[in-house]
Formats: structure tokens, C-alpha cells, sequence
């Protein structure tokens, strides 16, 4: 850790730490430790006043959650979950059957917690209240809390709070006498207002809907006269800071104070510039206050690439008794606007490059509170290229906002709802305390540069109350800009649009979307969308991504809280029955292959796009929920699964990104290989740099250079290069080739594949001469194709020949096959989530040295040159003998069925040898340079001695998988 981000966290730890000019320990006290519980599963005791009893010797550690101290009730089938379970099967189904066994219990829904409560419980300790404390205002404050809390000293009420988002603070002034207490909390994490029950803030689908208090747990002894919220508002343009707050006066009369307003440069001693002092009389009551401090000439400002942090000390000394108080806040300059269809960071373009956080906290059930980890989290999402984050349907605590001060992320804070809104419940009311809270606890932090009401809301009213909700935030706060909800809808208030139009899938497109139905090129982009829908304004792309991966079960032993993965072991023992267990990490990194390639093409599209403002995944990192979405190239835990690197995703993913609009990207070599090359740049500064393009064969020599000379390209633009061809007419055999773009440090790169467009004539192996579907001449081998099972297939077979037969997408009969939807993609979020949206499968697993592949190169995983080949065919649901078997091309199944899927494999049928495969092989082979090139090898394969398969079938079992 730096210098400078050390002294700033030992600085710097929340944005108001409030200290005294005496000792600090005689007048805060930390409450963590042992605490004294009840469960109060039958909501008794408010009317048995449990608060009048000290509780029995039944203990617990706060901070933490009931089920983080092994408390509350086993999860069984009854289990009243607070989240929406889409997928009823586990409750019913056959297959489910042994794991709702008590002792076996094991959801597939979510992580499941060791214990689970969902109601009120009871905290208590006692507490003792210092003589020097006399006279003064005593604060309890709960950082943060799961989910309303009502508090009693003693016999008597203090009130109820109600915040997910922010501390709940009392004051117990007028009854906490110097002496020994009795301090009792009661939490309910029931659903104090509906604010959805797939809201992250509250549901079970990621962080768990815990009851507890978690976070820091103090009692505080501030002077009679203290700082209330205090904003701080940066002008750029003036280079100076204006300060709005308020002096509270708990006593009964006026007393009398000195100010004085320091602002330093965070992590120093440096003064800024001169201080702002004051003395004043401050009536009993409150008072506001507002001055100008100004900032000099050369004040630093605050973005991603230079995250520059000032702190504004506060102190206040009583004249009376010499107490005084000290409040820090930490700031930056800078300035977030929406102007066009694009934001500025203080007057210059950015593009959001986002992922979303969906309160996924996998060891605790609950949000990380420490800075540091804040960090951790943030480097290693800018380690991938981005540098903005969505909280989706909650708000983070205050070590989130400061860490992302620190380095330089743009967050976008939602007020902790998923719901109908607008209907005139008390939700709608709430809405607007919780926002209020948010705001005034968090709103001077420079990272909070994005605020909604929450997720894809619903309500026939939403448009007009979302809409009001907008203009209040906007009239009332420009220090950020607003939008309605992520998702919908779209009103005139608002400052920029999320939405889902442009991105490559979206929801219930299955396989009707960009990627499965527009051949592999990458000229497309959205703005058409935006030129249409959305002119006026910026927009970000709304959760693209929700590319599946298959479960990466050595992540299993991390789980080490109280959050268990028993989702994994349901899909770990499922994929063990069918004889595949051993294949688990081969099918993790080729479907990672593929879920990697999908998020390039999103991401590249949304670059590609002018004015386009930004994007946000769903998701970088797992999502655990929803049935489990195993959407990210990372675990929950923020960690690498193995199969791309954060430079390689970094490459196509950053603040300077090489793009190339390629026409085709599977060619034969009478073809001309053509693109266009882009630069996006939203870097700190405009570029001149060379441009510069290598082509590599997949042998590794590089085959062609060029070199672009250098060109203004300026900062804010996606900025247009120049053409590049390269005639492939030297090509003579099939190749894989990688076109690599430069500029400065940063490279990008792209497949693309070569094939001859004609063979030499081999020599057969003599068999039977019987007529095929396609002669050998196309491919130059008298290995004979058929669409069907024939006289003359069955005949073939009987004489010992070999043959191909390829089924094709129409031809697979429905239990063997042909009901998976087959698509080019990886599953789109989950099948469990999306009542079983097409694909229903994760690309293929192979071994790119098999001979039946020697003339189709390939890698063990997916690529652009399989995409007319999966697009035309059906997986064939084989019988799996043992782990040993291995089919020629594997398909990887759905983790929730665990199929045995094969695209091609072989057999002995009868006396012959065939190969079997759920592509079409036949129609078309003169466009389909894929599905030509794939057969071309298949048949120089099957008339090879090395064709001998060791698996058996029957005619009458080939038949079976005919339709």
C-alpha cells in the first residue's frame, strides 16, 4: 500500500469521524462484544416488555448477524424465504427428492446459510454512562443494521429506526444519567416496507436476509453545542468550495463558539489555503451556516486517472468549557455532468466502463465494512479496464464511498428497492427519508456520482411518481445526476437513460439475439438504437452480459462462513451420475472461453457505438442467486477462475481500446481479409500515437505487419484509423490466424480463420461402392454424408464401409436431442431464473489434437469458426459408459441437468463404422466455409486407418436418434 493510501486510511476511515481536543477514549465507547439475546419467534415481546427483564446468560458477539453467531433455525423445506424462487422443482421434483431430507438439505436457488431466522430479535447489555459525561449529547450510533431496530435505556423507549442504508443513531441525552444502564435493541429484518423482495438490500438471493447489527456499535458523548450534516459542494469553474451546515444547540440557552474551517491536502499536513474563522453566539436550537472556502489556483482536480482528495477539517470549540469538536470530511473537486449523450468528469468525456455489485458477500451474508477490502474490490475491477460501479437495489456502507475515493471510481447508488412504486403505500414515503438519509451521510463523497430510486420498478403510476422523485433530487442536489430506475422507464426529468436496448442478448430473446443470429463479424453496433430512442441524452447499457459459465467446484472450500454452497455439491453430485464428474474443470474453462468471448463481443459493441456513455455488466463477479447465475469471469469472492487473465480482459475492455470493424471472420483463401480500425479513447489526454496491426498465424510467425502513422485521436471519441486488407491468397492450408492491434500499451486482438476453397483428391480406402447423399467430390474423399438412415446407409454398414451421418437441427429426435435449444452463446443468466431461455447449453469441449480434426483447427473450447456449425445442429444425448469416454466433440450440458451432449461422435454399427453428428453437414457447403471445412475433415478422418471407435451400436439404436 502506498504512502499516501495508508495515511489517508489511518485518516481517513469514514467521511465524519467525529474526534474531541481531549482524550478520545473518555468520550466514545465501543460496544462490540459480548451481548445478551432472545429470539422472539412469536412477536411477544413488545407486549411481555422484554425490555423491563434482563435477558438470560444466552450470548452472542455484536457486531455480527444471528446466523454469523450460529443462531436461529435449520433450513428445512418449510423454510419461509424472502426472495422469489422461480424454479418450483426443488420442492416437487424427483430428481430434488433426497436433498429435502432433513440432515441432507441442500437448495439450488441460492448460498444457503447455516441457520436462517426472518423476525424479531432481542439485544441487550449493559452499559455504563461516565460522570464527565454529564450534561452532554449522547449518541448511540448502529453503522449498520438488518433492518429496523427500536431501542429502549432502561424502561424507556427511544424510538425506532428504519434505514438499510445508513447508521441508525439515537440520542439517549435526556435519560442516560451518569451510572449503569440497561441498553436493549430489538431488530426485524421482516419487511418493515415492501421494497421488493428480490431487492438486494433485503432478499435472500446474495447477501441473505440476516437480522443483526454489523459495522461499528458506539456510544458518543458530543459537547452541547455540535455539527449537524454538513455538504460541501466543489465549483470547478471558481476553484472554490462551498460549505452548507448547521450548529446544534441541546441546551436551553445561547452559548457561545468558535469556528475555524481548515482544508488540507488528504494524507497531509499541507494547509490548502487560509482558514475560515468565526466566533458566534448560537441561539439554543439549530442554526445554519454556509461560507466560500476557497481552493488557489492550483487545486487538484478528481477523476478516475488522478483521484486528488482534500479534507475539510471542522472544529468547534464551546467558549464556555474549552470542548470542542472536530469533524473530517473528505472531498474531491470535481464535477459530473450529463451533457449530450455523454457524461463529463469535469468538463472532459468519459465513457463508463461498469460492472454491478449486487450485495454478494460470501463469507460474512453482509456488506464489507473495512476500507481496505473496498479497495481490494475496486483494484481488481480496474485491473479489468473499468472503472464505474451500480450498486443494484441497495447502498453500500461508508467504507465503500471512501474507498472509492481513493481510487477513482464512479459509483452509481440505488436507495435499496426492486418494487412497485407510485401506488401510495408507505413505500413511496419511505423512499423518500431513505434517499434523504443516503445523501446526507454519503453525498460528499466525489466517487457518488449517480443516484436512482432502484431496479426495474413496476406500478401503473411509476412514470409520474418516478418522475417527481427525479425533479425533487435534481432541484435539491447537482452534485450528482439522476435517473428514474435501472431499466425503465424513460420521463423527460431524468438526467441519462439505463437501459437494456443496447446490448448483444436480451432478456427473453433466446435465440433470436445478435450473437446467435448474425454470423461472426464485428461491424454491428447501436446507433440506430440510440439515434432513435434515446437522442438527447446519455445512455448506459443496462446489465449487458449475464453469460454463463459452468460452477467452478474447486471454489467450494472458500465458503468458510456462514454462507454454504450447496447449490455446487447439488450440481457437483448430479454431474458425478452421469460418469462426468471428471470433466468438471475442463467443462469450467471451455465454457469460460465462451462466456469470455460473448463479453468481448458486448463490451466492443458498446465502444464501438458513437455517443454511447457507457456500460454496466451483469456481472464481473458470480452472482450466487436467481437460481444461480454464474455470470462472471470472477468467483463471488472476486478471484480469477483460470480461464482469462485481467489483462487479457483488460485488452478489449479499457480507457484506451483498439476496435476493428472485421467483415467476416471465416473465409476461404480466394477471399480478402478486410477491417476497419478504431480507437476508443477516454484516457486522460488526447493521443498521437502509431497505430499499429500484426498478423499471427496460429503456429505463432507473425505473417503481416503494418504500421498506421501517428494521428490525433482526442480524448472523448471512438476515432476512426484507417482500412486494412490482407488477400489470403497464399494460404493453402486451413489456418487460424490472429489479427493483433496496437497503440501505446495497449493491444487488442481478434480470430479469424482461412480456408482453401479447394482439395486435391485423396486416395480411398476401398469400400463398398454405394451411392451417398454427397459425394466425395466436394471434399475430395469417397467417405460418403447422409441426411437419414437409407437403404443404402444400412447397406453400407452391413459390407463393412464407413460413412458420416449428419442429422442436422431438424432431424434429431426430440428425447435424444432435439428439445436443447442449441445456440452459438453461452446460457443467458440461468435456465432456472429464466423458465429455460434458449441456449440451454455452454459450447463445446474437444481435444484440438483428436485426428478427426486435423484439418479444422481448433482449441478445446468455442470460437467463431463453430458458429454456423452450432447454429445448424442439435446436441445428441449419448450414453456415457464411464468416465473414460470421449466423444469427438463434446457439448458442455446445462449444470442443472447434466446431460452426457456429444455435436460428433463415432461408432461402430454392425460391420461398418459411421460417424454420427447433429450438424448439418449437407446443404449449402458452398456458403458454409465452417460446415464444408468441418466435413472436409470429418471424411479425410473416417478414411483413415486411425478410424476405429470403440464404441458400439446398434442400426436400430442410430436410429433411435432420428426424428
Amino acid at each position: 500500500m502506498s504512502t499516501f493510501h495508508m495515511k489517508t486510511k489511518l485518516l481517513l476511515i469514514s467521511v465524519l469521524v467525529i474526534s474531541f481536543a481531549c482524550n478520545k477514549t473518555e468520550y466514545k465507547k465501543d460496544l462490540s462484544g459480548s451481548w445478551n439475546f432472545i429470539i422472539d419467534s412469536l412477536d411477544q415481546g413488545i407486549d411481555q416488555q422484554y425490555y423491563l427483564t434482563q435477558f438470560p446468560d444466552d450470548t452472542l458477539h455484536l457486531p455480527g448477524t444471528l446466523d454469523s453467531n450460529g443462531k436461529g433455525f435449520a433450513v428445512g423445506v418449510n423454510t419461509a424465504w424472502t426472495g422469489q424462487v422461480v424454479d418450483q422443482s426443488w420442492y416437487s421434483a424427483d430428481k430434488y427428492e433426497k436433498y429435502r431430507k432433513p440432515g441432507n438439505i441442500k437448495i439450488p436457488f441460492w448460498l444457503q446459510p447455516d441457520f436462517y431466522y426472518v423476525g424479531a430479535a432481542w439485544y441487550q447489555r449493559e452499559i455504563r454512562i461516565p460522570p464527565a459525561w454529564k450534561g452532554q449529547r449522547i449518541i448511540l450510533t448502529l453503522e449498520r443494521c438488518h433492518w429496523t431496530t427500536t431501542l429502549w435505556l432502561d424502561d424507556t423507549p427511544l424510538g425506532e429506526e428504519t434505514s438499510l442504508a445508513t447508521p441508525h443513531r439515537y440520542d439517549l441525552s435526556k435519560y442516560a444519567k451518569p451510572g449503569r444502564h440497561l441498553l436493549t435493541i430489538r431488530a426485524d429484518n421482516r419487511m418493515f416496507v415492501d421494497v421488493g423482495v428480490n431487492a438486494h438490500s433485503v432478499s435472500d438471493h446474495t447477501q441473505g436476509n440476516w437480522n443483526g447489527i454489523v459495522g461499528g456499535i458506539t456510544l458518543e458523548a458530543l459537547p452541547t453545542v455540535a455539527l449537524g450534516p454538513v455538504k460541501v459542494y466543489p465549483d470547478i469553474k471558481n476553484r472554490v468550495l462551498k460549505v452548507m451546515g448547521g450548529f446544534e444547540n441541546t441546551s436551553d440557552q445561547p452559548e457561545e463558539i468558535a469556528f475555524e474551517a481548515r482544508v488540507f491536502k488528504a494524507g497531509t499536513s499541507q494547509i490548502v489555503m487560509s482558514p475560515v474563522k468565526f466566533i458566534k453566539e448560537i441561539p439554543a436550537g439549530s442554526e445554519a451556516f454556509e461560507f466560500i472556502y476557497p481552493m488557489g489556483d492550483s487545486c487538484q482536480f478528481w477523476d478516475e486517472f488522478s483521484p486528488n482528495l482534500y479534507q475539510l477539517n471542522l472544529e468547534v470549540t464551546l467558549k464556555s468549557t474549552g470542548r470542542a469538536e472536530l469533524q473530517e470530511i473528505l472531498f474531491g473537486m470535481r464535477e459530473f455532468k450529463a451533457e449530450g449523450t455523454q457524461f463529463t468528469i469535469n468538463g472532459r468525456p468519459t465513457f463508463l466502463r461498469g460492472t454491478l455489485e449486487c450485495a454478494i458477500f460470501p463469507k460474512t451474508g453482509y456488506p464489507a465494512l473495512g476500507v481496505e477490502e473496498w479497495q481490494r474490490i475496486y483494484r481488481v475491477i480496474k485491473s479489468h479496464g473499468l472503472n464505474h460501479m451500480r450498486f443494484h437495489s441497495w447502498c453500500p456502507p461508508e467504507a465503500a464511498f471512501t474507498a472509492a475515493d481513493m481510487e477513482g471510481i464512479y459509483l452509481y447508488v440505488e436507495c435499496g428497492a426492486w418494487a412497485n412504486v407510485g401506488t401510495g403505500n408507505e413505500f413511496d414515503k419511505w423512499l423518500y427519508d431513505e434517499s434523504e438519509r443516503i445523501v446526507n451521510e454519503y453525498g460528499n463523497h466525489p466517487s457518488f456520482v449517480m443516484m436512482s430510486y432502484g431496479n426495474e420498478p413496476g406500478g401503473s403510476n411509476q412514470v409520474a411518481f418516478l418522475d417527481e422523485f427525479v425533479t425533487h433530487w435534481k432541484n435539491k442536489d447537482s452534485r450528482r445526476v439522476y435517473t428514474a430506475a435501472s431499466g425503465w422507464p424513460t420521463i423527460p426529468s431524468q438526467d441519462f437513460y439505463c437501459r437494456p436496448e443496447p446490448r448483444i442478448q436480451g432478456w427473453g430473446q433466446g435465440l433470436g439475439s445478435i450473437i446467435n443470429t448474425q454470423p461472426p463479424q464485428t461491424r454491428f453496433d447501436f446507433r440506430e438504437i440510440m439515434a432513435a430512442q434515446f437522442p438527447d441524452k446519455p445512455v448506459v447499457s443496462h446489465e449487458i452480459g449475464q453469460w454463463c459459465v459452468y460452477p467452478n467446484f474447486n471454489e467450494i472450500p472458500k465458503y468458510t462462513g456462514n454462507l454454504k454452497p450447496k447449490n455446487f455439491e447439488i450440481f457437483r453430485e448430479t454431474l458425478e451420475s452421469s460418469n462426468l464428474g471428471n470433466l468438471s474443470s475442463q467443462f469450467l474453462l471451455a465454457s469460460g472461453k465462451l462466456q469470455a468471448l460473448c463479453y468481448k463481443a458486448d463490451i466492443e459493441a458498446a465502444l464501438r457505438t458513437p455517443g454511447m456513455a457507457g456500460f454496466q455488466l451483469l456481472d464481473l463477479h458470480d452472482f450466487p442467486g436467481q437460481g444461480t447465475a454464474l455470470v462472471g469471469v470472477l468467483d463471488p469472492f472476486w478471484e480469477e477462475k483460470g480461464y482469462i487473465s485481467p489483462a487479457e480482459y483488460s485488452g478489449f475492455c479499457n480507457a484506451v481500446t483498439p476496435l476493428a470493424r472485421i467483415d467476416r471472420m471465416v473465409l476461404q483463401n480466394s477471399d480478402v481479409f478486410r477491417a476497419d480500425i478504431e480507437v476508443a479513447n477516454f484516457c486522460a489526454r488526447d493521443l498521437k500515437e502509431d497505430v499499429k496491426i500484426r498478423i499471427k498465424s496460429s503456429e505463432g510467425p507473425i505473417v503481416s505487419e503494418k504500421v498506421f502513422p501517428a494521428q490525433s485521436i482526442p480524448t472523448g471519441t471512438n476515432t476512426s484509423i484507417a482500412p486494412f486488407e490482407w488477400p489470403l491468397s497464399t494460404v493453402t492450408v486451413a489456418t487460424k490466424f490472429t489479427m493483433e492491434v496496437s497503440i501505446a500499451n495497449h493491444t487488442n486482438s481478434w480470430d479469424f480463420w482461412v480456408y482453401p476453397n479447394k482439395w486435391p483428391v485423396i486416395q480411398p480406402v476401398v469400400q463398398p461402392v454405394i451411392q451417398p447423399v454427397i459425394t466425395g467430390s466436394t471434399t475430395g474423399t469417397s467417405i460418403p454424408v447422409f441426411g437419414a438412415i437409407t437403404p443404402a446407409l444400412v447397406k453400407l454398414l452391413e459390407q463393412g464401409g464407413s460413412a458420416i451421418l449428419a442429422l442436422g437441427p431438424d432431424g434429431v429426435a426430440a428425447d435424444k436431442g432435439g428439445n436443447i435449444a442449441l445456440g452459438f452463446s453461452s446460457i443467458f443468466w440461468n435456465t432456472a431464473w429464466t423458465r429455460g431461455q434458449a441456449p440451454h447449453t455452454l459450447g463445446i469441449l474437444c481435444d484440438p489434437k483428436h485426428p478427426a480434426l486435423a484439418d479444422f483447427p481448433t482449441e478445446y473450447h468455442t470460437n467463431y469458426q463453430w458458429w454456423d456449425i452450432i447454429s445448424r445442429a442439435k446436441p445428441l444425448i449419448i450414453n456415457q459408459p464411464d468416465t473414460s469416454y470421449q466423444p469427438i466433440v463434446r457439448i458442455i450440458d446445462d449444470w442443472f441437468t447434466n446431460r452426457s451432449l456429444a455435436l460428433v461422435v463415432e461408432y461402430q454399427v454392425g460391420n461398418g463404422k459411421l460417424i454420427l453428428t447433429g450438424a448439418d453437414l449437407t446443404t449449402k457447403l458452398d456458403e458454409r466455409l465452417g460446415a464444408r471445412q468441418l466435413l472436409r475433415s470429418l471424411q479425410r478422418y473416417a478414411d483413415s486407418s486411425g478410424f476405429m471407435p470403440s464404441q458400439r451400436l446398434t442400426i436400430e439404436e442410430v436410429r433411435s436418434y432420428l426424428k
